[in-house]
């Protein structure tokens, strides 16, 4: 019986590091390069341009602060109060007329406020609803056009 001769089973070859050195030089390279094009203005424009531009000017608006209201929780509720404050954003020449109407404002942010279960007031995303809710009822209180939008400054549960 003839035995077929196996040849010796080499070892695989090892690549060496030159690739990974090659490889990190390259990276160190092109991101200096990318880093310098843009620091210098050679990709997005130069700083020079930038500063030179004129900005445009702001809309005639005012801001209105809201007296802080402070509504008491059940005891069922993680906390006891809920500390709420705000400001208006009014269009300039309608400034008056919205200072005029803030003790129906308050009223409005006292009755939502105390309205609302506690669980949403505890909810983290429910200040994006809540805010919308109280915009569209001042809206309706001061007419349309008035009250751009309502920027909650503080709202505390403690």
């Amino acid at each position: 019986m003839a035995e077929a001769e196996t040849a010796p089973e080499s070892p695989p070859k090892r690549r060496g590091k030159l690739p990974l050195v090659l490889g990190a030089v390259m990276l160190l390279v092109l991101g200096g390069g990318g880093f310098y094009a843009t620091w210098s203005g050679m990709v997005l424009g130069s700083h020079e341009e930038a500063e030179g531009e004129d900005a445009a000017p702001l809309p005639d608006i005012a801001f209105v602060p809201v007296e802080p209201v402070v509504i008491s929780l059940p005891k069922t509720a993680n906390s006891s109060h809920l500390r709420f404050s705000s400001q208006l954003e009014v269009t300039g020449k309608y400034t008056a007329d919205v200072t005029l109407l803030l003790p129906r404002i308050a009223d409005i942010l006292n009755g939502y406020l105390r309205a609302i279960d506690v669980a949403e007031l505890e909810d983290p995303t429910a200040l994006v609803r809540i805010r919308a809710q109280l915009l569209r009822r001042i809206q309706l209180v001061t007419g349309e056009g008035r009250v751009r939008d309502l920027l909650v400054t503080e709202f505390v549960l403690n």
